[in-house]
């Protein structure tokens, strides 16, 4: 009876010491990791001129991925992202020498953006982690309708602050952030200040 009950309770050991294992192992993070993502850039652009609401475009890139301890991390990216936007109604009267005579003046603009993040593990399981960090961006390409000349109605760079929160599985990432512009993007003259904000929300894979 002793040696069947001594039999359970190291079986009962065994077992609980290799389910223990099993976890650590799934929650184990090396040093380097890379992947790619991709999902969609919410954005709009702040400023009299401009329509207050959102909207839907896309974004893609890469990063890696620095796990320099339990609870902290660096994880730079490159990301393509466009933006979109639309002027109200005030820009006629503000920019009216901008413009051609058509109702249509939207702006698309492509930026290449490279954040770098500060990974905070929240919680024990490294599962889910708190990114905050600044993102350089530069301007691609600018097309706005109805514009009489081919000139720049926006600066070339910007520099933002992103913060949001990033959820690693074993294979797939995904995450939302929001990004703050710091930066006037506003090339034509001083007369309004225009800035980027945005919804982030992305889905890709860890390797």
């Amino acid at each position: 009876m002793n040696k069947s009950l001594v039999a359970l309770l190291l079986l009962m050991s065994t077992a609980g010491f290799a389910q223990s294992n099993k976890k650590l192992n799934q929650d184990h993070e090396n040093f380097f990791r890379f992947g790619a993502k991709g999902g969609v850039n919410i954005n709009k652009i702040t400023g009299k001129s401009y329509k207050q609401g959102f909207s839907y475009n896309f974004q893609a890139g890469a990063f890696m991925q620095f796990n320099f301890s339990n609870r902290f991390g660096i994880q730079p990216e490159v990301n393509f992202v466009q933006s979109k936007s639309e002027f109200s109604n005030d820009a006629t009267d503000i920019y009216d020498d901008l413009f051609l005579g058509g109702s249509q003046k939207k702006a698309t603009l492509n930026y290449l953006e490279v954040p770098v993040f500060l990974n905070i593990n929240l919680g024990p399981s490294k599962r889910v982690k708190l990114q905050v960090g600044p993102s350089y961006g530069g301007l691609l390409k600018q097309t706005v309708d109805s514009l009489k000349n081919n000139g720049n109605l926006y600066k070339n760079s910007e520099w933002s602050a992103i913060g949001g929160l990033w959820i690693q599985l074993p294979l797939v990432n995904l995450g939302a952030r929001y990004k703050l512009g710091l930066t006037n993007i506003n090339a034509y003259d001083d007369k309004q200040t225009w800035k980027n904000q945005a919804i982030q929300i992305f889905i890709g894979l860890t390797f």
